[in-house]
């Protein structure tokens, strides 16, 4: 009987996830402890700051900067004596001095979750956004600043917005002649910008208004800058908008993939981390991955899997190299430098966000012959099968591809056999999750094809053969298609067959015969031929209506739809009443085509098809007219 593994809700490693986190600020109780010297102190202050003239004010500003802003006690003090709501009105005088000063600590204090909540709540970012069309500099700084601390959580984010903030943001970056030096001033105004920019941009909606008012040239020209200070937040902003189209788009176009790859050599690891996420996200596109490997980013991604201690930054670079090994020409890259090799040691002891991408990087580079050899002789193979049995949903789906490439070399095949990964990816079948169950059904094509006694082998999972044919009843499209390519291959082992049919496996693949879908339509019609092959299921899959719609697939544009079709019609023609319905159905036109193919396998079947219809006209003749 097979373990049933679950499924975990988690996303982790999907790398355009279009989710907007948010924080939730956890309530302290007031007054359960005593009242601190700190909170008498800016008691006092706060009288100051409410009743004195400007120079009062300022002074008792100034004082209450002397403060440790970053403890806690002293942050919540200044919420619980009233002063948060005095500090913000503050904003709202005509007094830069006052301004500027009460700006300087809503800035520290803002880093506590409850304050950023508060200051929200207290109209505090509407008038910050006021500010930044203020002639000082300095001002507009703070307030820049000041808005991306409170921005982290989403109510906040769309209060920027909504006041005009994200336009006013992006006016900041404007102040730009990018040398290969920029100016401290300019830099500065940009930074505090960016940071700003950088936390309203998790939301799909401000990353939408970034991009109409006109963010995205300005942050291509920022990337240009030699800053780190300045490149973190401009590349953390383009890493989040990069999980939308147009952004991978104008990152392509704009020549940012250039600078990117530049910075994967930065000193800074959180410069390096933001460059890697954002190359994660953006090599989902195939003009992307093309640019990475021309300006020469895939050794720089492969030299940073050496950083292993730095959890952040190898989850970012596995994801990078997960995507650019989509490429078939970047594999052979990594090969060469030896990437498969340093992947294969992170199979142990990593996070569960690292693991992902690794195993989607060793996924890809598998389908190279080369590379499932190196991941065999590198001890790779049992640390993968030992992860079939993990629960989180996107790991699961790199594995069972992972396990599936590798099953594809026989000497792989013996070891995952003798470790029980066949039981477990058909074990797989059972999650919930139609991600899993798929990943899992294509896993076990190589696996059938290429185990010792795959008859045999598939029997001894108990229950195993009415699993895979009930889940036929899939409404998933993937599950489908990767169920009727397992059968297809199940089905060439007569027993095996047997059994399928007396689970219904026929009335079943039937059903599925109307699909518009050529992925489907072409291991659909594999699984009906190889299934032709025991006692009367030719006749069976006449009766239930199965040979009119495989007809019709010769007409589809895909050459492989083409063999599979022939090759299922072909066995059909060994039933009379079958080629009745193909005659019908005009199928001999279709496949005198066919029978030009330069391939040698429909060439057959289609000639094949076309005989045994021939006959069966011949033979009806004959008894007609004697």
């Amino acid at each position: 009987i097979f373990s049933k593994a679950s499924s975990s809700p988690e996303d982790v490693g999907e790398s355009s996830s279009e989710t907007e986190e948010d924080e939730q600020p956890v309530r302290y109780q007031e007054g359960s402890t005593e009242l601190s010297a700190e909170y008498w102190g800016i008691q006092k202050l706060t009288k100051y700051v409410k009743g004195g003239d400007p120079t009062a004010t300022v002074i008792a500003l100034c004082s209450m900067r002397d403060l440790n802003l970053s403890q806690e006690a002293c942050q919540l003090a200044i919420k619980d004596t009233g002063c948060l709501e005095v500090l913000i009105n503050l904003l709202d005088t005509e007094e830069i001095k006052c301004q500027t000063g009460s700006l300087k600590i809503l800035k520290e204090i803002s880093q506590n979750i409850l304050i950023r909540h508060a200051i929200a709540d207290l109209g505090g970012l509407e008038i910050m956004v006021k500010i930044l069309d203020s002639p000082d500099t300095d001002l507009k700084c703070l307030a820049a600043e000041t808005i991306a601390n409170v921005a982290r959580f989403k109510r906040a984010r769309k209060t920027v917005r909504q006041h005009g903030g994200i336009k006013r943001l992006v006016e900041l970056l404007e102040s730009i002649s990018v040398g290969s030096s920029c100016q401290d001033e300019d830099t500065e105004i940009a930074r505090c910008g960016a940071l700003a920019l950088w936390s309203c941009s998790k939301s799909p909606k401000n990353r939408k208004a970034i991009r109409k008012a006109g963010g995205i040239p300005l942050l291509a020209r920022w990337l240009g800058c030699s800053h780190a200070d300045i490149l973190i937040p401009i590349v953390g902003t383009l890493q989040e908008c990069a999980s939308e189209p147009s952004y991978r788009l104008a990152i392509r176009t704009e020549g940012m993939i250039e600078n990117l790859v530049k910075n994967l050599s930065s000193e800074h690891e959180e410069l390096q981390m933001h460059c890697a996420s954002a190359i994660f996200k953006c090599a989902e596109d195939e003009e992307i991955r093309d640019l990475v490997r021309k300006h020469e980013g895939l050794q720089p991604l492969s030299d940073l899997l050496d950083n292993s201690e730095n959890k952040q930054l190898l989850a970012a670079v596995t994801g990078a190299i997960w995507k650019c090994a989509i490429s078939r020409e970047n594999v052979l890259k990594f090969q060469e430098y030896k990437t498969i090799e340093t992947l294969v040691t992170l199979l142990t002891d990593q996070p569960e966000e690292v693991l992902i991408n690794v195993i989607g990087a060793l996924g890809e580079c598998c389908q190279e012959q080369e590379n499932r050899g190196t991941i065999r002789r590198c001890g790779g193979i049992a640390p993968l099968v030992k992860l079939l049995t993990a629960t989180n949903r996107a790991l699961l789906v790199n594995v069972n591809k992972a396990v599936g490439g590798c099953a594809m070399e026989p000497e792989n095949m013996a070891i995952i056999d003798s470790l029980d990964g066949v039981r477990l990816l058909w074990s797989l079948l059972r999650n919930p999750n139609p991600d899993v169950q798929a990943s899992a059904a294509w896993a076990l094509c190589p696996c059938v094809e290429n185990a010792k006694n795959s008859g045999e082998m598939v029997r001894s999972f108990v229950g195993g053969l009415e699993l895979i044919v009930n889940l036929l009843k899939s409404n998933d499209k993937e599950v489908l298609t990767s169920v009727c390519a397992a059968i297809a291959n199940i089905a060439k082992d007569q027993e095996n067959l047997a059994v399928m049919t007396d689970h219904g496996v026929v009335p079943l693949l039937s059903k599925l015969a109307n699909t518009n879908n050529n992925e489907l339509r072409r291991h659909l019609a594999e699984a009906i031929a190889h299934c032709c092959m025991w006692g009367s299921n030719r006749v069976a899959f006449g009766e239930a209506k199965a040979v009119a719609p495989l007809a019709r697939y010769l007409k589809a544009k895909d050459p492989l739809v083409h063999r599979a079709t022939a090759l299922a019609l072909y066995q059909l023609s060994e039933d009379p009443n079958n080629c009745v319905i193909m005659h019908e159905n005009e199928v001999v036109k279709l496949l005198l085509a066919m029978v030009g193919s330069t391939d040698d396998t429909l060439q057959e079947a289609a000639a094949g098809c076309i005989a045994n219809i021939r006959r069966l006209a011949l033979a009806t003749e004959k008894a007609k007219y004697g």
